[in-house]
């Protein structure tokens, strides 16, 4: 990596309208499917080591399809620089594990001390991660010879981030626009393309203005159903009835019938309210994004629509029923072979293959679901985003020259073993 960009001291970009449509996306959709479907039957096959390889391939496709002014982009990680930072991530995290679980046996009644210690530990090291991550898959992000690399302290953004997504939760989500913001801001002003700096210029208080019905039409109700599910119950006449007295009538006494009624009503309406606001919300969120991003005088905006996003959704709901269908009436006839072949075997011996094809089943059903998911929704929104920018300033990127080194996959390998990785 290093001799690429010494081959490359100054970017050449060709003269541009400087502003035009100059971004799409040309990958091919059966293509993708292909890759993914031929990806989980590896995951399968290969007990989950094939991911590296998936991950890298996907990533391949969707920088190699990716166009600026006529030219893609480029990834150049590998799938076992990966695993390699992978395997250390896990040699890292082992002796962490071990110690908090020798703290919690060491507290004694004081464990779920160590718990809280764990946690926080665990959400620090999480956003640790995320930045690390950010930061090894921009310096395999390449484009016409240059790549991009990211500055900045990983342990300074997660204690940030730590400590916004506190705020977050203890404002019941207001804080949010505040802290992406934040976030976003140390993020962008610590990317460079080549020695061309990034900057994110989106407004708080403006994403907050946007989102504030789409809060109250969520928290709110969700809030009062709360608060009537539990004040529906009397609780002293439920603990009566616990202690054995008035056994009879205490489910209408002490209310917990209504309790129920409310509990259903609100689980009701916390699905829709899912299902109808978050596509909203995140279509909302990727235009504010991509928006506010900068490089130097190049300025991107977003025409990204809501009803796109809900069709991302509604292709991957169609898709995801279909299959359970199909998967639905495998496993049933499966089930019937399965149970004639085995009928007159060791019962020792039938319940081990019954408990294996059961495992086999959840393993597949659960690949169909990731697979199904990653070609419509993921493929369907960097499809939508990316065909959805409009650039202007694009003469900034004749002055760009190559700048940065390839950065570390551990960061990557605990971004992937904590769970928190990414695209």
């Amino acid at each position: 990596m290093a001799s690429l960009d010494a081959t490359v001291p100054t970017a050449q970009v060709d003269s541009v309208a400087p502003t035009s449509r100059v971004v799409r996306f040309g990958g091919d959709a059966r293509r993708f499917w292909r890759l993914v479907a031929r990806g989980a039957l590896l995951l399968m096959f290969t007990l989950g080591i094939y991911r590296f390889w998936l991950t890298t391939d996907i990533r391949r496709f969707l920088w190699a399809n990716t166009e600026l002014t006529g030219e893609t982009f480029e990834y150049t990680g590998t799938a076992r620089e990966l695993l390699l930072g992978f395997l250390i991530a896990i040699a890292i995290l082992v002796p962490v594990y071990a110690a908090f679980f020798l703290l919690a046996l060491g507290l004694g009644s004081l464990g779920q001390l160590a718990n809280l210690i764990a946690l926080v530990v665990l959400t620090l090291l999480g956003h640790y991660a995320v930045y690390r991550a950010r930061r090894y898959r921009l310096t395999r992000t390449v484009y016409r010879g240059v790549r991009f690399h990211q500055s900045g302290s990983a342990w300074h953004y997660a204690v940030c981030a730590l400590f916004w997504w506190i705020l977050t939760a203890l404002t019941f989500g207001l804080a949010y626009p505040f802290a992406q913001a934040r976030l976003e801001h140390f993020k962008v002003s610590n990317t460079f393309f080549g020695d061309l700096p990034g900057r994110f210029d989106g407004s708080a208080l403006r994403l907050l203005m946007r989102g504030i019905p789409l809060w109250f039409a969520a928290v709110v109700p969700l809030t009062f159903g709360l608060v009537a599910t539990v004040t529906a119950v009397d609780w002293r006449v439920l603990a009566t009835a616990a202690r054995g007295d008035d056994a009879a009538s205490w489910l209408e006494a002490s209310g917990l019938a209504g309790a129920v009624v409310y509990a259903g009503l609100t689980t009701a309406w916390l699905l829709i309210s899912f299902a109808v606001l978050y596509p909203i919300f995140q279509a909302m969120v990727w235009r504010w994004w991509a928006s506010g991003l900068r490089f130097g005088e190049m300025e991107v905006t977003s025409r990204l629509r809501t009803v796109q996003v809900f069709g991302i959704y509604a292709r991957f709901l169609g898709y995801a029923f279909l299959f359970t269908l199909i998967a639905g009436a495998a496993i049933g006839i499966g089930g019937f072979v399965l149970g004639k072949l085995t009928g007159e075997i060791d019962s020792v011996l039938d319940e081990v293959v019954t408990t294996v094809a059961l495992i086999g089943a959840y393993a597949a059903m659960a690949l169909g679901y990731s697979t199904i998911y990653q070609a419509t929704v993921k493929l369907g929104l960097w499809r939508g985003v990316v065909e959805s920018l409009d650039v202007s300033g694009l003469a900034a990127l004749e002055r760009v020259s190559a700048a940065g080194t390839a950065a570390s996959p551990v960061g990557e390998g605990l971004a992937d073993a904590l769970s928190v990785g990414g695209i």
